[in-house]
């Protein structure tokens, strides 16, 4: 038998029902910010995600699936989609249009990590990206929109973490006050750690294993290195989000897992994912299309949410069968009731209603699927039903049956 790959997965329904309400809410809250869907090539080439994402981190060093093309090019299934985003406003010179561009995405993302708890090699992700403006304003609308996104999907309580990663201005100055600091303390920390403790120091405050944190919570924090300028963006997302009432808790080791991170950085988190909680995480990336070789600046700031883990979170919280609702179902009696049945779903499903009809000719074991499918309503149709015009139109939670001539019936059902 083949099965599928570790790490991937087959979805149903009506696990696929949540799905559909999450990307269906997603495209909303995204409409009524005036955000425009963005579609980027499943696989670039593999400079882009060494470039843009970072040579020393995870993704690149160990989770990409990379390969060589038949003309020796290295090619590289996308692990994430800031980098294609940028990449295609450079590309498409983006920069001379008016205003922000504000674009959203949808779809799979690839790396080899060890699969978990809502953690898959293929899974799927929902971002944004916010390109154009410096501007704290737009670190707070953007993470107000995070938010409304996840409440509305059904997530109960999300837990906002904030921080600053400062810049390339005054970063240096923290970075090697905290390489000082690991030499110390390196020896007792995870083999990673070591490594990064002299490639990357920064990447020591992303490490996830659960022995180092001590360690970690007593290094130096890039709060107290901030220059003028990122103290200032600092303080005053904190005060737009103040001023929207919206909840958060400072985390100084906040830095996420990407190399392109300036000042503004975020997460949101939910207990009900245990150990590796995060739903999203997000933040700003100034110096990205630069580095990506862009002309002109192109300061911006996103985000992505981890849509499988996402579902996870929201599936014990909403009824996936009343997602994806089944109507009627058609109970046909007789063969003049089969073609009767027929022609009456069309139109019943031409008007917007979900319909399945019966295809067994056993009237209880038809009742009984009707029941297992969760059906709102049964509909009974024999040949006296047919003759009289009126049918017999059964509420399956009610267990309560009425008769409803034909006007009715469609009446009762599209108000529904």
């Amino acid at each position: 038998m083949i099965k599928a790959v570790r790490g991937t997965r087959d979805i149903f329904p009506p696990s696929s029902a949540v799905w559909n309400h999450v990307e269906t809410v997603a495209r909303q809250v995204f409409r009524a910010y005036n955000y425009g869907e963005i579609r980027t090539p499943i696989f670039e080439l593999t400079e882009l995600f060494a470039r843009g994402v970072g040579s020393d981190t995870d993704i690149v060093s160990k989770e990409m699936y990379t390969w060589d093309d038949r003309d020796g090019t290295s090619l590289t299934l996308r692990p994430e989609c800031t980098a294609s985003v940028i990449r295609a406003c450079i590309e498409h010179r983006l920069d001379q249009l008016p205003g922000l561009k504000k674009f959203f995405y949808l779809g799979p993302m690839f790396r080899r990590e060890r699969p978990q708890k809502g953690r898959f090699r293929q899974f799927s992700q929902i971002g944004a990206e916010v390109i154009g403006s410096e501007s704290p304003v737009i670190d707070a609308e953007l993470i107000e929109l995070v938010l409304e996104l996840l409440i509305r999907c059904g997530v109960d309580v999300p837990h906002l973490l904030l921080n600053s990663v400062g810049c390339p201005l005054c970063r240096p100055a923290f970075i090697e006050k905290l390489r000082q600091r690991l030499q110390e303390v390196k020896s007792g920390m995870c083999e990673d750690c070591r490594r990064r403790a002299e490639t990357n120091p920064l990447r020591v405050l992303d490490c996830k294993v659960p022995e180092d944190q001590p360690i970690i919570d007593r290094l130096p924090s890039i709060l107290d290195h901030l220059g003028p300028e990122c103290a200032t963006h600092f303080a005053a997302v904190r005060e737009l989000l103040d001023a929207r009432d919206i909840r958060y808790e400072i985390r100084p080791r906040l830095v996420r897992g990407l190399d392109y991170y300036t000042k503004t950085t975020f997460e949101v988190v939910h207990g009900a994912l245990g150990a590796q909680n995060s739903v999203l995480g997000g933040g700003r990336y100034d110096g990205l299309a630069e580095s990506l070789g862009s002309r002109v600046p192109l300061p911006g700031i996103g985000f992505s949410i981890g849509e499988d883990r996402l579902v996870m979170t929201i599936e014990e919280q909403l009824d996936a069968a009343s997602l994806s609702p089944l109507d009627l179902y058609v109970v046909p009696m007789g063969p003049e009731a089969v073609r009767h049945a027929a022609l009456l779903a069309r139109e019943l499903r031409r008007a917007g209603v979900v319909v399945e009809v019966s295809t067994d000719a056993k009237v209880k074991r038809a009742m009984e699927l009707a029941n297992k499918l969760n059906a709102r309503f049964a509909l009974l149709l024999g040949d006296n039903e047919i003759a009289a015009g009126v049918y017999a139109l059964k509420d399956m939670a009610a267990a309560a049956q009425r008769n409803v001539t034909r006007e009715e019936l469609f009446a009762a059902l599209i108000r529904r």
